[in-house]
């Protein structure tokens, strides 16, 4: 079928269907966040979830990007109509999005082969997401630069441009909320990808349709597009520069902000969202708008050196807010308003007030990162030039930059130096990326006010840019860090005052820490905005069990794994057991053992103190190593096997924690235990909701399907527990139990049980709660939580700030019956358990608070 025949009207004619066009890029951004968000989840499976890895991921996705939109007018011939490569392009996104759903189980097969510690796991986890994000993320960079060829480079072919990026983005706003608050939600990470891919076929069935109906004679463009470009133009090469840093420091924000906003709001999945569509939507909003100031504007250059400027102005508005507005607005964002804390919880409007404080703090800075786009394009454009290889130029260059900022701000800046530092860089980068462009601007002028010897208008402007760059320093000076409450509390910062003394805060590569101390001398470990451990009597009591409840039902334990050291008191419990040998502690934030567990000196004797030395270490005769990974990654890639392994994550409201919580990570620990082996993992009982609790104890109970749980309860009602599963279940003898620990060996391990109320080893199987058995029925309809949905981490956050723990276990101890076959030993010794185990009671947590001296 021949081509219509061109006439002077074709490009006139054509333009009624650039709105089509624009409507074709919300669809493709629409389906690459979705599939950003599903890769990203399935990848971390795979090669880990530290700042290491993460660093990877990103640069490896953008890094795809970039080079699919420089490669594509240097390979792909203007001869070839836009609208059919663009078709192509995202058929072919949707066919490599299938490939890395079906592919990833095998490649995470082929990657375990070669894992190790060391540099060569970080090239080998840069090879596995070379193979998968590469080709599909060249495709996608390559889909603006392929539509580009149908416009012109002329300030109207430039705006439309712009909106076409705008397109992008806003199709990306909609995509992260369509996956974070519902695919991944509802359902899981393959009918996420079922649903991206299906958008990348319809928009390319659209792309074709679109240019059946075009008339445009393609043969003439391209000869158009091969003409010369104007020698004349001055300040392009700059244009590219400075996109490059307003790219730089875009994503370096992205990184500082998300971090401190996920502290203020709370980090669950929905908190990222929300933060992600907020800043997308600011990027969008403000590419309309450089847009239309591109098509009017016959001064791009001056315009894009302003829009820096106000963009430094904006970042110091941003960092004001978040330290010294934000944490301090009257909002419980999870009860309502602090003077009326007995509101209902109503997740979905904490969600609502979450995006208006997140538009209160993001929204100006992302309009001017947002409007740089077209501007940039307008400043680099030339008339003759091909509109591909521009767009390919100003996108890789910003692109570049954003690789360069995500991974220096994230790695290098923040832990060495600190948000505010950080935020501090940002600023600098915007005025220098500001100054460039409108120093370049005013040689332009320059020339031609010294035909008109308007010398003095040269002066002024100088003098006004000098001007307004000293009173962006100054901001820049009088930023304040953000407050260490936020980083001990969150969201909770009000609820708090007044504040304790801190007696550290640090800002790590994963997460911000804080060990704080009350006025009674309670010391409390902080990470991400909420206390993880602390010498109160309840929590030292947890952190205790997890450790004796193994080893004392154990005969003799020798090797011991803990996946996450917070305070160490868990680790530091093995130390007192005369038959272990090593102890390895597997922790994400290198702080944390560094310079937060040595404050819990006194309660975990000392596990970490010689890490400063040497590393592994040897404490009380036990070698001590510790390893700085997260513990599913470690878990995957260690060949070594153990008699206990003993995990304490953080909630499963916590982005990135559910993993530790999935019938998968469970079957790794079964894995990796020795015969006779045992697992113990915390499950916490606030800040949940009974069917966040049911998903974590059904997925255990699948893989260990004989478990048991032990009750942390406070005066009978629920705060706590941990559940137990084994290798292989045996009955115990509790008379065998109570000997052993009489015996002079066992005295230390009897005394760190007497310091947290457990005077006796009966004391301790009193706080049986129940087995998997006894639960079933309560569980039946419980969904299980798996690696390729993680559902529970979308089911948690909505009971992040729920304090149901009482109801919760009473539902528990309503399935319990007594486990005749579990427990042996002389009738008095069973019958008190049996009694107890009836109607059981507990120490109180006053109680226990004095056996501790708090």
């Amino acid at each position: 079928m021949s081509n219509p025949t061109p006439s002077t009207a074709a490009p006139l004619e054509s333009r009624r269907y650039l709105p089509w066009v624009l409507l074709l890029f919300v669809g493709s951004g629409c389906a690459a966040l979705i599939y950003e968000i599903v890769w990203f989840q399935m990848l971390q499976l795979v090669i880990g979830a530290t700042a290491v890895s993460l660093g990877v991921l990103l640069g490896t996705f953008m890094g795809g990007m970039c080079l699919g939109s420089w490669l594509l007018a240097r390979v792909l011939s203007p001869k070839h109509r836009p609208l059919r490569v663009y078709a192509l392009l995202e058929f072919c996104i949707g066919l490599l999005g299938l490939a890395v759903l079906f592919g990833m189980p095998v490649l995470e097969k082929i990657y375990l082969v070669g894992a190790q510690p060391g540099m060569f796991s970080i090239f080998l986890r840069g090879v596995v997401s070379a193979i998968c994000l590469l080709p599909p993320t060249l495709l996608m960079g390559a889909t603006l630069p392929a539509i580009s060829r149908r416009l012109e480079s002329t300030p109207e072919g430039v705006s439309w441009l712009g909106f076409f990026y705008g397109g992008n983005i806003a199709g990306a706003v909609f995509g992260s909320l369509l996956a974070g608050f519902y695919l991944l939600r509802v359902h899981d990470m393959a009918v996420a990808t079922y649903a991206a891919v299906g958008i990348n076929f319809c928009v390319a069935l659209l792309g074709l349709g679109l240019d059946s109906q075009l008339p445009v004679d393609e043969t003439q463009a391209a000869d158009k597009i091969l003409s010369k470009p104007d020698p004349r133009a001055k300040g392009v090469s700059l244009a590219y520069i400075v996109i490059g840093l307003s790219g730089m420091s875009a994503l370096g924000a992205e990184v500082v902000w998300t971090r401190l906003l996920s502290l203020l709001l709370g980090g669950t999945v929905y908190t990222f969202s929300v933060i992600l569509a907020v800043f997308l939507i600011g990027l969008g909003l403000g590419s309309s708008i450089g847009s239309w100031c591109a098509r009017d504007s016959q001064k791009p250059r001056f315009w894009l050196g302003c829009t820096q400027l106000l963009l430094a102005a904006a970042i110091a508005w941003s960092a004001y807010m978040i330290a010294d507005s934000l944490p301090y607005w009257p909002i419980d964002v999870g009860l309502g308003t602090v003077t009326d804390p007995s509101t209902s919880w109503q997740p979905w409007l904490n969600f609502q007030l979450d995006f208006v404080r997140c538009l209160w703090v993001v929204l100006p800075p992302a309009l001017c990162w947002g409007a740089s786009f077209p501007l940039a394009l307008a400043a680099a454009a030339t008339r003759g030039q091909d509109p591909g290889k521009l767009v390919g130029g100003v996108y890789a260059a910003n692109t570049v930059g954003a690789i360069l900022g995500s991974l220096i701000f994230s790695l290098v800046i923040i832990p060495l130096y600190g948000t505010l530092s950080a935020e501090r860089g940002l600023l600098g980068l915007a005025i220098v990326a500001g100054v460039l462009m409108l120093l370049s601007n005013r040689r332009d002028n320059a020339e031609d006010a010294k035909a008109k010897s308007d010398v003095l208008a040269i002066a002024a402007r100088g003098a006004a840019l000098i001007f307004v760059c000293g009173f962006l320093g100054f901001l820049g000076w009088k930023m304040d860090k953000i407050p260490d409450g936020v980083v001990g509390y969150g969201r909770n910062l009000l609820k708090n005052l007044p504040l304790p003394e801190f007696l550290y805060v640090g800002e790590g590569m994963n997460s911000s820490v804080a060990v704080s101390q009350s006025s009674d001398g309670t010391r409390n470990f902080h990470v991400s905005g909420k206390i993880e451990a602390s010498t109160l009597g309840q929590d030292m009591r947890l952190q205790r069990m997890l450790g004796h409840v193994p080893a004392l039902l154990q005969k003799a334990p020798k090797s011991v794994l803990i996946v996450g050291c917070g305070a160490g008191v868990t680790a530091g419990t093995f130390t007192q057991y005369p038959s272990i040998e090593r102890i390895v502690i597997c922790e994400i934030e290198p702080r944390i053992p560094q310079f937060v567990t040595p404050y819990f000196g006194e309660q975990n004797y000392h596990i970490v103190d010689g890490i400063a030395k040497e590393n592994p270490h040897m404490v009380n005769g036990k070698k001590v190593e510790v390893v700085y990974d997260d513990g599913r990654h470690y878990m995957l890639t260690t060949k070594d096997k153990f008699d206990i392994i003993t995990s304490d994550p953080i909630h499963p409201w916590v982005k990135g924690s559910a993993v530790l919580y999935t019938q998968e990570y469970f079957q790794l620990c079964k894995d990796h235990l020795n015969p006779g082996g045992m697992v113990t993992q915390w499950v916490p009982l606030y800040e949940s909701t009974t069917a966040v609790v049911q998903s974590e104890l059904k997925t255990f109970f699948t893989v260990f399907p004989e478990g048991t749980l032990w009750s942390n309860d406070s005066g009978g009602d629920g705060y706590d527990a941990i559940v137990l599963g084994e290798a292989n279940p045996a009955t115990y003898n509790v008379d065998d139990i109570e000997t052993r620990l009489s015996t002079p060996q066992y005295a230390a391990a009897l005394h760190s049980m007497q310091d947290v109320g457990f005077n006796s080893s009966m004391d301790l199987l009193k706080t049986y709660g129940g087995s998997g058995n006894d639960m079933a029925a309560w569980l039946r309809t419980s969904p299980i939580n798996r690696d390729q949905d993680l559902r529970l981490q979308y089911l948690a956050g909505f009971g992040a700030n729920l304090y149901l723990e009482k109801e919760i276990y009473d539902q528990i101890k309503d399935h319990r019956t007594y486990p005749d076959d579990m427990f042996s030993g002389s009738p008095d010794k069973i019958e008190e358990l049996r009694s107890v185990l009836k109607a059981k009671p507990s120490i109180s947590i006053q109680s226990l608070n004095q056996l501790l001296g708090n």
